[in-house]
C-alpha cells in the first residue's frame, strides 16, 4: 500500500446541469490521480474523504444529480480493457 494513512477510492457522479457538471469534476481534479471523464480515481486520507464529501454535498442538487464513493481494496488486480490502462503508483507522492 501506499500510505497507511490513505484509503483508494472511485468516486464517480451523474450531474444533471452542465453548470453543477463543471464545478463537481473542477472540485473534483484536485483528489484524482487516475481515472476518465467521471469516475475519478483517489488516495484519500479520512478528512480529505470528509472535505470530498462536504464539497459534494455543496454542488450537487439532490434532486437531479447523483455520487458515488466506493473504498477500493489497493491490493486486487486491475483488469484494462481497451485503451485503459492502470494508475502507475510506483513514483507516486502526494504532497
Amino acid at each position: 500500500m501506499l500510505n497507511s494513512a490513505r484509503n483508494l477510492y472511485l468516486i464517480c457522479y451523474d450531474v444533471a446541469s452542465p453548470k453543477r457538471l463543471c464545478q463537481v469534476h473542477k472540485f473534483l481534479l484536485g483528489y484524482k490521480v487516475g481515472g476518465q471523464k467521471s469516475f475519478f480515481e483517489c488516495w484519500l486520507t479520512t478528512a480529505e474523504l470528509r472535505d470530498v464529501r462536504r464539497g459534494l454535498a455543496e454542488r450537487l442538487n439532490e434532486q437531479d444529480d447523483r455520487a458515488h464513493i466506493f473504498q477500493l481494496d489497493p491490493r486486487q488486480k486491475i483488469n484494462c480493457i481497451g485503451r485503459a490502462q492502470p494508475v502507475n503508483t510506483s513514483n507516486f507522492m502526494i504532497l
